[in-house]
């Protein structure tokens, strides 16, 4: 099978049987990107818990943000675990969100998506998975997110070699799908919730998962 088509047939599967996920939640791009960096190790619930304290503080703003002290933001963002390494790194980016597109996700979104990934990639704390998240979700730019999940899923299915890193696994879907950014927010989301709901990482619940229905001749290398 193409490998294309091996892509498109595990969304179909996935797609088929949790339906839209309407993923990233957010009000608006700023909060997607602050989102972003809390979400690095730790579940999404505490990261929920983190963003009703910022807003509760007004604090949910580049403004705001660039005003307090880190003090005073790590306290804020307690819930989300490592909360004064992620405020330096909140502050970090929102620097260079301010020094750069003066705050403007208009402006941010207007360059180009090579580049402006490139120089997230050099802001301090931005990882590949998490410049991806911020490209995909807050700035609507088509750039897939890899993470865990997606690793897991596709090793398992002998999709890609053992010891796949995250670049190998980003470019084969952006490679071999289409540059469409509600398709790769979607397949993303989808990925996440097949991982956390069956393919577990010490004991995967097979039955029932949407992707057990797999062909053999669909199980190749598409590497």
């Amino acid at each position: 099978m193409p490998q294309q088509d091996v892509l498109l047939t595990i969304y179909g599967l996935m797609d088929a049987h949790f339906g839209d996920l309407k993923w990233w939640p957010a009000k608006d791009p700023f909060e997607v990107m602050v989102g972003a960096i809390l979400t690095q190790n730790t579940a999404w619930t505490n990261v929920e818990k983190a963003i009703h304290r910022l807003q509760e503080r007004d604090l949910l703003s580049p403004e705001a943000m660039d005003l307090v002290s880190v003090e005073v933001l790590a306290e804020a963002i307690r819930p989300s675990g490592y909360y004064r390494l992620k405020a330096l790194r909140l502050q970090a980016f929102n620097r260079f969100f301010q020094t750069e597109y003066s705050g403007s996700v208009a402006a941010m979104r207007a360059a180009p998506l090579t580049p402006l990934r490139e120089r997230l990639l050099q802001v301090r704390g931005i990882g590949p998975e998490t410049a991806d998240s911020i490209l995909l979700y807050a700035c609507g730019k088509p750039s897939f997110v890899s993470d865990a999940y997606t690793q897991r899923i596709l090793r398992r299915h002998d999709l890609i070699p053992e010891k796949s890193d995250y670049r190998l696994i980003r470019d084969l879907f952006m490679r071999h799908l289409p540059p469409d950014v509600p398709l790769f927010r979607q397949y993303h989301a989808l990925l996440v919730l097949t991982g956390k709901t069956f393919c577990r990482r010490t004991v995967p619940l097979c039955a029932g998962c949407p992707l057990g229905s797999l062909k053999e001749e669909s199980r190749e290398d598409v590497t």
